[in-house]
């Protein structure tokens, strides 16, 4: 694993996300900033999650309609338009999921409600000398937004999921939630001849989730590797770019912008791509694109593979560690 370089810096994304920090505070009452606030240091920062459980933080149950407008403002800073288009459509899907489930008769212990969402900030937003940050967090939405040195922004690990990925009753059935992460990895891989196949089907069954889970750092030897990116014709090359930049391309258009200028200098020869599971559509399936700064994988295994997890990590960027440690020795 090659060392990450230091992320350019993103002046204006920290000024919205300063504002929209700030704005969201200042709508909360005492009780409220207690509980939606926390200390920059500290393990809190890290902790993620994607399955629905419960999570620290100021929960959208618990703010009135001001305080929910600037949260999701607050939200919306690191993600580019259509990263904001499909969050709002995965929290939209939690009411669409327990409706399925009353009607399958397989009653979650979880409750189904798109208000079960959390919000949290992290030391004090605009400052310059210190660190901060926000958090949101629910089921299939993993965003931790961190600043350093005023300019300097990380948002990885950066998780989408969906359930149901495909909608199967009502007035919205058939409606698809992360369409681009499936079909594109499945149009490379159904274009690969036999010998190029044999290299990239690792496993003729899917794992049953992401293998880095939500863990703080992610095992850059933890997934499979599949083929070279060197062994692929051109247009399929072209293919599996595509599919990283659309990754990327979940966070706001300045910070993916600096993030796409060092992949695309670190180049994409030693990139691989794996897949497990069948290539018929609705198989269980996973795949995997190592990089030697990033890993992205994607699961579509669980509820009759109608229930997706997909991830961006970067070894070094993830929660702005890269970041924090060139400002910290800048500093000290």
């Amino acid at each position: 694993m090659t060392s990450s370089p230091i992320p350019s810096s993103a002046p204006d994304a920290v000024k919205r996300m300063t504002a929209a920090a700030n704005e969201f505070l200042n709508t909360l009452d005492d009780s409220q900033r207690q509980t939606a606030t926390f200390d920059f240091a500290g393990d809190e920062r890290y902790k993620w999650a994607y399955t629905p459980i419960d999570r620290e933080g100021l929960r959208l149950r618990e703010m009135n309609d001001t305080q929910r407008k600037a949260a999701f403002t607050m939200m919306e800073t690191g993600y580019s338009a259509h990263g904001v288009v499909t969050a709002n459509r995965i929290m939209e899907l939690e009411t669409i999921l327990g409706e399925w489930e009353k009607i399958s008769d397989n009653i979650s212990q979880w409750e189904r409600n798109t208000d079960r969402y959390w919000f949290s900030v992290f030391g004090t937003p605009g400052s310059v000398d210190e660190p901060w940050g926000f958090r949101v967090g629910g089921h299939h939405i993993g965003l931790t937004a961190n600043v350093i040195g005023g300019e300097q922004v990380s948002i990885l690990p950066l998780f989408f999921g969906a359930n149901p990925a495909v909608i199967r009753h009502g007035d919205r059935k058939g409606e698809r939630t992360l369409v681009e992460e499936q079909d594109w990895a499945r149009t490379l891989l159904t274009s690969m001849s036999d010998n190029q196949s044999k290299l990239a089907v690792v496993d003729a069954v899917a794992p049953a989730d992401i293998l880095t889970t939500n863990v703080r750092s992610a095992d850059p030897n933890i997934a499979p590797k599949g083929i070279d990116f060197t062994l692929l014709g051109d247009s399929q090359r072209e293919q599996l770019v595509a599919l990283v930049k659309h990754y990327v391309t979940r966070a706001s258009d300045d910070l993916s912008s600096n993030y796409w200028r060092e992949v695309e200098a670190a180049g994409f020869d030693n990139m691989t791509f794996a897949w497990a599971g069948p290539a018929e559509v609705g198989a269980p399936h996973y795949y995997a694109i190592r990089h030697p700064r990033f890993l992205i994988e994607y699961d579509n295994t669980q509820n009759e593979a109608n229930h997706i997890h997909s991830v961006l990590r970067d070894y070094a960027h993830d929660f702005g560690e890269d970041l924090l440690a060139a400002h910290y020795r800048a500093s000290h």
